[in-house]
C-alpha cells in the first residue's frame, strides 16, 4: 500500500483571512465578534473550522493508530509490527501509515527534519525526544496528550505509554518537535509525494 502526504489547499479568500489575522496580531487586535462576523460574511469561518477539524482528526487518528501497537516488542532496527520496532522505526511507521509522511529513519535525523516547539505547546501527534545514550536526540516517542507519550523503549520491552513527568524521562527530556512544518527538511520521498499532488 502506498501513502500520500495530504497537502491542505486554501482558497484565495482563506489566504486573505489568514493574512488579516496575522497582520492584526502585529497591531491592535480587532473585536473577536466583528472578526467572526466578517469571516462568516465572506464564507470563510466554516472553512477555517473545517481545516481545524481536519488537523484535529488527523492527530487523533495518528494517536489511535499508535496505541494499536501497544505490546509490540522492541527490536533494534525494527520497522514493522511483525518483527518489532525500535523507537525511531515506530515513529516512522506510524507517520507513514496514518498521514503518509516519510520521516528519516534515525531519531536524531527526525529531530533535524522537524520544527522545534516549546514543551508547553505539545499537542497529540508531536514528537518528544530524549537523551538516553549520552547524546542528544537518541530516543523518540509520540506525544498522545495529558502529559503522556507512546514509544518503543528498549530491548526486552514493548511499545508502551509513559508519563513525561516520570523522573527518568523528565531528566532526559531533550525537546519537542512538530512534524507538519517539516516539508522542506524531510526525506526526498516527501518532496516526491508533494509533487505528485494534483494542482487545485
Amino acid at each position: 500500500m502506498r501513502f500520500r502526504l495530504i497537502k491542505p489547499t486554501f482558497a484565495p479568500g482563506m489566504a486573505l483571512a489568514l493574512g488579516l489575522l496575522i497582520s492584526t496580531g502585529a497591531n491592535a487586535a480587532p473585536n473577536a465578534d466583528e472578526l467572526d462576523a466578517w469571516l462568516a460574511d465572506k464564507g470563510l469561518l466554516s472553512q477555517i473550522q473545517q481545516v481545524k477539524q481536519h488537523v484535529s482528526l488527523k492527530a487523533s487518528e495518528l494517536v489511535v493508530h499508535a496505541i494499536g501497537f501497544l505490546g509490540v516488542p522492541y527490536l533494534r532496527g525494527g520497522n514493522t509490527a511483525e518483527t518489532g520496532f525500535d523507537c525511531s522505526g515506530f515513529v516512522k511507521a506510524i507517520y507513514e501509515q496514518t498521514v503518509g509522511f516519510v520521516l528519516p529513519r534515525r531519531a536524531e535525523q527526525q529531530a533535524a527534519a522537524t520544527q522545534n516547539i516549546d514543551k508547553k505547546d505539545l499537542v497529540p501527534g508531536d514528537l518528544v525526544f530524549f537523551n538516553t545514550m549520552r547524546r542528544a536526540f537518541s530516543h523518540v516517542g509520540i506525544y498522545i496528550g495529558d502529559g503522556k507519550f507512546i514509544h518503543s523503549p528498549k530491548p526486552g520491552a514493548e511499545v508502551r505509554v509513559e508519563s513525561l513527568a516520570a523522573a527518568y524521562w523528565n531528566r532526559r527530556f531533550d525537546g519537542a518537535r512538530r512534524v507538519d512544518a517539516a516539508q522542506d527538511n524531510a526525506e526526498p520521498a516527501v518532496a516526491t509525494a508533494l509533487r505528485s499532488q494534483p494542482k487545485p
